[in-house]
C-alpha cells in the first residue's frame, strides 16, 4: 500500500473523529439545557401540585359551606312558610272581623225606635305639644246607633290625632 493512501484514510479518520467530538460536545451542551430544563420543569410540577392541593382543599371548604347555606336557607324557608301560613290565617280572620264589624255598621244604619245613650268621651291626657279640644258635649237625646257608632268613631279618631292613648 501506498503510503499516501494510508495518510489520507488515517487523516480522514482524524477528520472524522474530530467531527465526531465536536458533534458530541454540541450533543452535551443540548443535553444539560434539557437537564436545566428538566430541573426548572420539576419546579413548575411542584407549583402546580402545591396549587391544586391548595384549590382542592377550597373547593372542600366552598362545599362545607353551601352545605350549611342550605341547611341554613332551607330552615328559614321553612320558617317563611310557616310565617305565611300564619299570615294568610290572620288575614283571613281580620277578613271575617271587617265583615261582622261591615254587618254590624250596616245593622246600626238602619232607624231602631228606641232611644240610645251614647257612652261619654273619655279625654285624653293632655300634651305639651299640640293642645286638645275637649270634647264636645253629647246630648243624651234619641240617636240612632249608627250616630252613635259614627260620634264614637269621630271622638277615637280625634284622641288618635291628638297624639292620646286611642286603645
Amino acid at each position: 500500500m501506498n503510503p499516501l493512501l494510508g495518510f489520507l484514510i488515517e487523516s480522514l479518520v482524524a477528520v472524522l473523529l474530530l467531527v465526531t467530538i465536536g458533534y458530541c460536545m454540541l450533543l452535551n451542551k443540548r443535553l444539560q439545557r434539557l437537564k436545566a430544563d428538566e430541573h426548572s420543569l420539576k419546579a413548575v410540577i411542584g407549583e402546580l401540585v402545591t396549587a391544586t392541593e391548595i384549590a382542592e382543599r377550597a373547593i372542600g371548604g366552598l362545599k362545607h359551606t353551601v352545605r350549611d347555606v342550605n341547611e341554613n336557607l332551607g330552615s328559614q324557608l321553612g320558617a317563611a312558610h310557616e310565617i305565611s301560613d300564619l299570615l294568610k290565617k290572620q288575614l283571613g280572620e281580620a277578613d271575617h272581623v271587617v265583615r261582622r264589624l261591615s254587618k254590624i255598621a250596616i245593622a246600626a244604619r238602619s232607624p231602631v225606635d228606641e232611644p240610645v245613650v251614647a257612652p261619654p268621651p273619655v279625654m285624653a291626657p293632655p300634651v305639651a305639644a299640640a293642645p286638645v279640644a275637649p270634647p264636645a258635649p253629647v246630648a243624651p237625646a234619641k240617636i240612632s246607633s249608627a250616630k252613635a257608632v259614627a260620634a264614637a268613631a269621630q271622638a277615637f279618631s280625634e284622641r288618635r290625632r291628638s297624639g292620646g292613648l286611642a286603645a
